[in-house]
């Protein structure tokens, strides 16, 4: 068989649906990435083999739908369509069989053989239900339906089997039988395409699309089947939902009683009025733990880092290194990124968290109850789904904006999105609201972050207004999920991918930010100095100081921490400690140090508020604007996000400095 053809398989499902670890099961580091042509989307596409047989396996973008409105839409069914794929995999979450089941239906329409691969059978199991496995595949038209779990790494062979028996048999088509007034129309309408377009296969589907009106269709195929005021959209869809009824009534068992259970909690979650109330109580507790819990395990690091600063500095001088480079590694790369490591449980309790929220269901929630809000912005709720990744990195969430389906509200949840408080910022909240807040510490902080979503959504709200939209925004579809006890290892994988992006970062961008900001520190046009005043990084300090008096800000050392804090929000912190001279800038002895040094500047507790203010507000780090300028695909339109974002920043916490002063 090893001489056989290849068979090129698509892998496609809804988010979070497993798709991605059960390609990654198969391919394992074998993998090939790239962006979509002409657009940003990932391209992941992975080989295995079965018997000897062949498989290329391409790993298409999570939707929820065929409809060309987002670009993973636009890019899933593009593939499917256009490029050799043989074999369609729809992964789908089997705990969720009821929401995954509508792109089932229609990928079923589009003609090519479908294999139903059901993953998270081990939920449907803990949540005390049953799929009959016999009957679902008869009402899906024959089509071979695998359990499976990506997890527990079972069902993968009976998944390849399936796919090389389903190829060499071919499709087993549509499903769905609509209404005869429907079926009548897609009749007419596949003669006029077998007229007009004699060639094209899967007429069925291009007949259902067009009579949906679907845009992209309608470009490419255009037929003067009906007027342009009709519109049978929402009666397809509403057959389809009609037909899963059908199909989850008689293949799905002992649904009721969980879903009685998730219906009894939502009455308080998604409440119109007590829902976001109940929101900002959860996020007041997960920053409480992110400083209590985080505080207290920060205490053993900041001993550790004392210790290795110092044995360090002992052997150094032991062997006789000269002094310039005992000060490069104990003063600038050991002060700089051991400082930031300190703040290692913080991060780490704040993204357990978040974790622990997400796995449990109720993060689509908060998606859910903020809808209303977002409308009122000219936004669908949509929106908020990146915003809420952004606590966590800006990164992913500037890129979670291609699930909006029009180019004008992905650029305004683009610019509003970095005011979203990410983790990188946590530990210059940490830092200065223990040093000037300390009892207050926790309500400081948490008020950055409300502070945060409340001015991007103020700046979409003038956006919107500028705009005068007046058209009506889509309506937010998102599956609210059963709740679920959180996975531990799902949790496990996700924390540590995030303290694993954050220790890169450390042992990365920060370090050689921390050796030049060393070398900045150092050295003048003459040479080395030991007068860090008279250093290339004081000069570029003074330069910005008139600027930055009117916020509270005016110290060249400030200066300098917030150039370097553009390569990465952490960096501010490692700045300080550098500038300052402070070894163990997070230890009681370092804050106190710390504390002393800019109290001689006249730098006290509104000082650091309005440093926390313009560090929230300003300029996003390195890794974003390339993602920015990535997503955006203008270099303009990037450049004047950034101008805007550092006026804007420097106007509030020139505000917040100027009435603080009047106040107190």
């Amino acid at each position: 068989m090893g001489t056989e053809s290849e068979i090129t398989v698509g892998f496609i499902g809804n988010p979070n649906c497993g798709k991605t670890t059960l390609f990654n099961v198969f391919t394992g580091a074998n993998l090939k990435v790239a962006n979509w042509p002409g657009v940003t989307v990932e391209r992941v596409e992975g080989e295995t083999s079965y018997k000897g047989r062949p498989i290329k396996l391409i790993d298409l973008p999570g939707i929820y739908s065929l409809t060309s409105y987002s670009i993973e839409e636009k890019v899933s069914r593009k593939c499917i369509m256009e490029e050799h794929i043989d074999v369609i995999v729809n992964v789908v979450d089997a705990s969720s069989l009821e929401r995954n089941l509508y792109l089932t239906l229609q990928l079923l329409e589009m003609g090519k053989p479908v294999i139903l691969a059901l993953n998270m059978m081990d939920i449907v199991e803990e949540r005390g239900m049953e799929i009959d496995l016999h009957r679902l595949p008869e009402l899906l038209g024959g089509i071979p339906v695998v359990p499976v779990s990506a997890r527990k790494k079972t069902g993968l062979d009976v998944l390849l089997h399936a796919v090389i028996h389903h190829y060499e048999e071919g499709s087993k088509g549509s499903v769905v039988h609509y209404q005869k007034e429907i079926e009548d129309l897609i009749a007419q309408t596949e003669k006029k395409l077998e007229t007009h377009y004699g060639k094209l296969v899967h007429k069925r589907w291009y007949a259902i699309k067009l009579l949906e009106r679907d845009e992209e269709v309608l470009t490419y195929y255009p037929l003067g089947v009906l007027s342009k005021e009709i519109k049978y959209e929402k009666q397809i869809i509403n057959q389809k939902y009609d037909y899963i009824e059908e199909i989850i009534e008689e293949t799905l068992v002992n649904k009721d009683a969980k879903a009685q259970a998730t219906d009894k909690i939502d009455h308080y979650l998604t409440h119109p009025i007590l829902g976001v109330p109940i929101f900002l109580g959860i996020m007041a507790m997960v920053f409480f733990l992110t400083f209590t819990i985080g505080d207290f395990l920060k205490g053993y690091f900041e001993v550790g880092l004392e210790i290795f600063s110092k044995g360090a500095l002992n052997i150094l001088e032991k062997f006789g290194i000269a002094e310039w480079l005992i000060s490069l590694i104990v003063d600038g790369i050991i002060a700089g990124v051991g400082g930031i490591l300190t703040f290692l449980p913080n991060i780490f309790i704040l993204f357990l968290a978040l974790a622990f929220l997400e796995d449990s269901g109720y993060m689509a929630r908060v998606a859910y109850i903020m809808d209303r809000i977002m409308s009122k912005l000219g936004l669908s709720g949509k929106a908020f789904l990146p915003m809420v990744l952004g606590f966590g990195c800006t990164v992913p969430a500037v890129m979670a904006t291609r699930a909006l389906e029009k180019e004008k509200d992905r650029k305004k949840t683009i610019l509003v999105t970095p005011f979203m408080s990410c983790s990188a910022r946590l530990p210059i909240y940490v830092l200065f609201a223990d040093m000037f807040f300390e009892k207050y510490a926790i309500v400081v902080a948490y008020s950055l972050y409300l502070i945060g979503v409340f001015i991007a959504i103020l700046i979409a709200m003038i956006v919107n207004k500028l705009e005068k939209q007046k058209e009506p925004q889509n309506t937010l579809l998102i599956e609210l999920p059963e709740y679920k006890s959180p996975n531990a290892r799902t949790i496990a994988i996700y924390v540590w991918e995030k303290v694993k992006d954050y220790l890169t970062k450390a042992g990365t961008t920060i370090f050689i930010a921390s050796i030049i900001l060393w070398f900045l520190l150092n050295y003048n046009i003459h040479g080395m100095t030991e007068d860090v005043a008279i250093s290339f990084g004081a000069a570029i300090g003074r330069f910005l100081e008139p600027i930055l008096r009117p916020a509270g800000l005016g110290m060249w050392q400030i200066g300098v921490a917030l150039i370097s804090g553009i390569s990465a929000k952490e960096v501010v912190v490692s700045s300080f400690s550098v500038l300052f001279g402070v070894g163990n800038i997070n230890s009681a002895a370092g804050m106190t140090e710390l504390t002393q040094a800019l109290a001689g500047y006249g730098f006290g507790a509104l000082n650091a508020y309005a440093l926390m203010i313009f560090c929230l507000l300003y300029t996003p780090c390195v890794a974003t604007i390339a993602t920015i300028k990535k997503e955006t695909n203008s270099w303009k339109w990037t450049i004047g996000m950034i101008g805007f974002q550092l006026v804007f920043a420097w106007s509030v916490a020139t505000l917040v400095y100027q009435i603080g002063r009047v106040i107190f």
